[in-house]
């Protein structure tokens, strides 16, 4: 795969996200990428960062224009732990860790991202307010609830199933529920 097919894609995906989803400034966003999937090989097998460079250029563009902060999550081999900026971490009262993430324990992805970050740390949870998931990492541990699929056309990153989500405040109560007292009424 094209390296600059690959910028396409994920340009295309984000521009038809941001025209679903409106990212306040602040906001988490979560990216979790197997390059070996974008390259049509197992996840863990054949990292590339060539095309962690690729995707990180075109997210740190689109994080740069809404100012939300990227959270890169890391592969299994440290727990899935995740890479922001230090600001990020602080904002949201999250721990660092003690890992600095490399392509053969943390992935290509979150090990390119450590290194063009400002001042990154690692943590091991975030609750991100949406995400990307390129090569089915399975991000929805670090998204807040209610997690809501974003649909847009490119359904892949190179050879990499690609699925994009934003969450929203739980929907509590429904149409029966009352949320001020009433005088001389009880609940059972």
């Amino acid at each position: 795969m094209a390296l600059e097919t690959i910028r396409n894609q994920i340009i295309q995906l984000l521009k038809e996200f941001e025209e679903q989803v409106e990212m306040m400034p602040g906001q988490l966003f979560v990216v979790g990428c197997s390059t070996s999937e974008v390259k049509g090989s197992k996840i863990g097998t054949a990292g590339s960062m060539e095309i962690a460079q690729v995707l990180y250029e075109a997210l740190d563009e689109f994080a740069k224009k809404h100012h939300i902060y990227l959270v890169f999550q890391g592969c299994e081999h440290i727990n899935r732990a995740l890479t922001l900026e230090h600001e990020a971490a602080v904002k949201y009262g999250l721990e660092p860790v003690s890992v600095i993430p490399v392509a053969t324990a943390g992935g290509s992805m979150s090990a390119y991202a450590y290194t063009k970050m400002n001042n990154p740390v690692v943590v091991e949870h975030v609750r991100a307010h949406a995400g990307i998931d390129i090569g089915q990492t399975f991000i929805g541990m670090h998204l807040k609830e209610v997690v809501v699929p974003v649909r847009t056309s490119v359904r892949q990153i190179g050879e990499a199933i690609v699925t994009t989500a934003k969450t929203r405040p739980k929907l509590i109560g429904g149409s029966r529920a009352v949320y001020e007292r009433q005088e001389g009424k009880t609940c059972h």
